[in-house]
């Protein structure tokens, strides 16, 4: 029936709806003045003369323009807030006071007398039709069981005026239904805060199974980070989807509240303590210089770049190979207006198209993100790795060099520590490369800045197991794994972008800078935890039916069991960042580069993979910093 209702006052015209309560209004109000007689004289049928059919008809007459002028019709009584009670008790009041003033002037021309207790009556009995019937309304409208079908039975985890004003939000958008608030303050179990009941987090299980919940939304801004980790792990594993709010403080009057739930990240469970960027660090490299970006359409890339316009530089080079890639790039910080953006479609290897983008638009710095990094494809495609990500690197060093760029740097990966895969020496070509222009600008005497920033995986970035990992999720799995016991680093992409910036400005020249990744992360408890983070069971032996399945396909070539940071961890050096260290770079090792590249050059023109790999590994064998003594 009362689903009948309310499809009825939902479809209605907004028009017919303000008719049908000003009409209402007007009913309610002569029979709150018979209402009125009948209780004064205890009767159920009192006498009407003319007089009390005047004030009866005049009642309406007189409330409802005051009802207009108070907003009472503006109202949607969906949202009705509970407050509205006093604008409905005004209204009414200022309707009694002028109706008694009509009776004031029918008794003094003798028409009558209309007892004192009747007014009051009149008050209190149309107040309570005139409100009562509104808030009726409301509650039919937002009536829900959560067992329906249209609507989906949720827990906020949160007991503050944030979690109310969400559920009140969720009332009003979409098919959520909150069934009631959880909170471990004991002194809060079992009391109704805002119309919703709290329960104890600890009896999860069964009020999941007692009510059907399909969805837990975290209204916990204010908990440390360890508290909320804390919190996520421990209802990630009972079969529910888990979501969050920002902070209410950070919208606008808690407007777009309902708009802003989003799905747990997987960085919010890797314990990683966040550091904000220090200004004086971003401001002192970017600000009024032109910068360049290689591999600027890529996910580090991009997020530099993204990093870079709101810093006011005087211009930002967009250097992209894919074309796709850089429109995209490029429309996105256009729209920005921030400063100047200017895309130019080239490879790094084309040293003419590198030489012309520096020297056209007088670079001062320059960020070298553009590389070949998945280790499966460059293991199969070593040729096309060693061209790219060596002689690439070699080409824009030297061009950087020669055109004398103030700063270069180098993303690295912790994959070039003691590499076991065509990517990771590839990379750590790159940094030898890096680090011997350096030494040549030292000996120079020139003010060039050359170094390298190292890190691990970044959540999010292309080709990267997070993403594959929510496909396979979605797919409804299973969730490959190569080897479940692997660890690795992960740090947010946003975080790595700051970082790497902060690092340029603390550069020395000849530095390898190494970003501080936190815990590594085991790659069989990241596949898990994504897994119960969407909503969903783990099948394992335990659980051997529903659910989604951790796959191991077993390590692929060239693939690290661990991945490490430093060559050696006392070489590691604190800044003035607490996330950042720096590899000293007081002796750079002299290595006869010119001529491996040279020879490595002669094997990837003959197409000869062998003898390339065989100079790729062998040379990084004469780095002293290669010393297995030293792991």
């Amino acid at each position: 029936m009362l689903h009948f209702l309310r499809h009825i006052i939902e479809s209605m015209p907004r028009f017919w709806k303000r008719v049908i309560l000003i009409g209402y209004d007007c009913a309610a109000l002569i029979m709150a003045i018979w209402a009125s007689y009948a209780l004064r004289y205890a009767v159920w049928d009192p006498v009407w003369t003319d007089e009390r059919i005047f004030l009866a008809l005049a009642a309406p007459i007189i409330a409802i323009p005051i009802f207009i002028r108070l907003g009472l019709y503006r109202a949607v009584l969906r949202y009705l807030p509970d407050t509205a009670i006093w604008t409905i008790l005004q209204a009414m009041a200022a309707a009694t006071m002028l109706w008694i003033l009509v009776v004031f002037m029918l008794e003094m021309s003798g028409r009558g007398v209309v007892p004192r207790s009747v007014p009051f009556f009149y008050f209190a009995i149309g107040t309570t039709l005139v409100g009562g019937f509104r808030f009726a309304v409301k509650l039919i409208l937002n009536q829900g069981t959560g067992m329906r079908r249209d609507e989906h039975p949720i827990f906020i985890y949160g007991a503050s005026a944030s979690s109310v004003q969400l559920a009140t939000a969720l009332r009003g958008n979409g098919n959520r239904y909150v069934v009631g608030l959880l909170d471990e303050d004991p002194n809060h179990h079992g009391r109704d805060l805002g119309g919703y009941r709290v329960y104890n987090p600890a009896n999860l299980p069964k009020l999941i199974d007692q009510y059907g919940v399909e969805e837990i939304i975290l209204s916990l801004s204010s908990l440390s980070a360890d508290r909320r980790k804390s919190v996520i792990s421990s209802i990630s594993g009972l079969g529910v989807k888990i979501r969050t709010v920002p902070d209410i403080t950070d919208l606008v009057d808690g407007r777009y509240l309902a708009n802003q739930i989003r799905e747990i990240e997987i960085d919010e469970l890797l314990g990683r303590s966040f550091v904000p960027p220090d200004p004086k660090l971003l401001g002192r490299i970017l600000e009024n210089r032109t910068v360049m970006v290689t591999g600027a359409g890529g996910s580090i890339g991009s997020e530099l770049c993204r990093l870079i316009v709101q810093w006011k530089p005087k211009a930002l080079i967009l250097f992209e190979a894919n074309e796709y890639a850089l429109y995209m790039i490029d429309q996105e910080l256009q729209a920005t207006g921030r400063c100047p953006v200017i895309p130019v479609l080239g490879s790094i290897t084309h040293e003419a198209r590198v030489r012309d983008a520096i020297c056209q638009h007088k670079v001062d710095i320059l960020y070298h993100a553009a590389a070949h990094k998945h280790v499966p494809l460059v293991e199969a495609n070593a040729i096309e790795g060693i061209e790219n990500n060596i002689f690439g690197t070699a080409t824009v060093a030297k061009v950087a060099f020669e055109e004398n760029i103030a700063d270069f740097v180098l993303i690295s990966s912790d994959k070039a520590v003691r590499p076991t895969n065509v990517m990771g020496a590839t990379k750590r070509w790159a940094e030898l490369i890096v680090r011997q222009m350096a030494l040549k600008a030292r000996e120079l005497g020139r003010e060039q800045n050359f170094c390298a920033v190292r890190f691990g995986n970044v959540l999010g970035s292309n080709g990267s197991v997070v993403p594959l990992f929510k496909k396979q999720i979605a797919n409804g799995g299973p969730v490959t794994v190569t080897n479940p016991d692997m660890r690795r680093y992960f740090m947010s992409i946003q975080e790595a972008a700051e970082l790497i910036v902060q690092a340029s400005a603390l550069s020395q020249g000849g530095d390898i800078f190494l970003l501080e990744m936190g815990e590594p992360v085991r790659i069989g408890d990241l596949a898990e935890n994504m897994i119960r983070l969407a909503g969903f069971a783990v099948r394992d032996a335990k659980n051997p039916v529903g659910g989604i399945e951790v796959k191991v396909t077993g390590s692929r070539p060239g693939e690290k069991l661990f991945e490490e940071l430093f060559y050696d961890m006392a070489n590691a050096m604190k800044t003035e960042h607490p996330k950042i260290l720096r590899a000293d770079s007081s002796a750079i090792a002299k290595l006869p580069l010119k001529e491996a590249l040279d020879d490595l050059c002669n094997a990837a023109r003959r197409r000869d993979e062998d003898k390339a790999r065989d100079i790729l590994f062998s040379f990084i064998g004469m780095d002293p910093e290669n010393d297995p003594a030293k792991a």
